[in-house]
């Protein structure tokens, strides 16, 4: 049986690229036009697993993920680095000249705002995704209309590119995190990275305290992002990411973080790709 991986995007996307390259060919793709509908699908039961990106080499964390992976109890089971690779597309027989306006994502505009800045008679316009961009230029025979997408939307949607690799920052990666709504994927030895949320007390020290704990238990941390707590002004959660030698390390840090922080949660365990 196919797993039923949910994505943010269609097919051609840099999501589809990592359900592909992560899960294999022998995959149901189940399409969606936010990461709010992503975890529909998972929550609802009409996807196993689902692929979302969760931080940016150049733009930086996508805020809004981390929330809804706590909010929805979701588990994060693997981890993939994609090398992003951002080329303008069009119709074919469009020249860099016909273009008025480019559509895309907005995080792939950012990453490419240095060349756009350069094409002045262009007008950058934020869409929903790359790749459903891409395919609607096509269906719609869109002149004067370019996406910025992966080069397999160009193949996919029979575009042509007309500025390849345009993002500012050639070493441009993405890491896209699985998750699925239940746990246990990996046996302990294999365990070398984990996620996890806390709150700390609303005093002096109160982080630089944890951040010690982990330390003296040999955790290496690699991410930490605070997001506040809507119904408390002033008050955060920082949402940790931990790399370890052994699985024991952690099970002794999270014995201690449980007393030390408030409403601690491990929100996956999994394997560090990138050791």
């Amino acid at each position: 049986m196919k797993k039923r991986i949910a994505i943010q995007g269609i097919q051609g996307s840099n999501h589809h690229q990592v359900a592909r390259e992560y899960f294999g060919d022998n995959i149901e793709l189940v399409e969606c036009m936010s990461f709010h509908g992503l975890v529909d699908q998972l929550l609802d039961g009409r996807a196993d697993k689902g692929v979302m990106a969760i931080e940016n080499s150049i733009a930086g964390s996508i805020i809004p993920n981390y929330a809804l992976v706590y909010e929805n109890n979701l588990h994060i089971i693997g981890e993939y680095y994609l090398n992003i690779h951002h080329n303008l597309m069009a119709l074919e027989g469009q020249t860099l000249a016909d273009i008025k306006e480019v559509r895309s994502h907005p995080m792939a505009l950012l990453q490419c705002r240095e060349y756009l800045k350069t094409q002045v008679h262009i007008k950058m316009v934020e869409d929903v995704d790359t790749a459903e961009t891409a395919k609607r230029i096509q269906d719609q025979q869109l002149k004067g209309v370019a996406a910025i997408a992966p080069a397999a939307a160009a193949e996919l949607f029979k575009l042509q590119i007309i500025a390849p690799e345009i993002q500012t920052i050639k070493n441009n990666a993405t890491r896209f995190i699985i998750v699925k709504i239940t746990n246990k994927e990996l046996p302990k030895e294999e365990i070398n990275k984990a996620s996890i949320r806390f709150i700390t007390d609303h005093k002096r020290g109160s982080l630089a305290t944890v951040l010690n704990v982990m330390s003296d238990c040999y955790l290496n941390l690699t991410k930490i992002q605070s997001l506040p707590i809507i119904e408390t002004p002033w008050k955060y959660a920082f949402f940790v990411d931990v790399t370890f030698d052994k699985y024991e390390y952690f099970e002794k840090a999270k014995s201690l973080l449980r007393i030390m922080s408030e409403d601690f949660k491990v929100l996956g365990e999994y394997k560090n790709v990138m050791v």
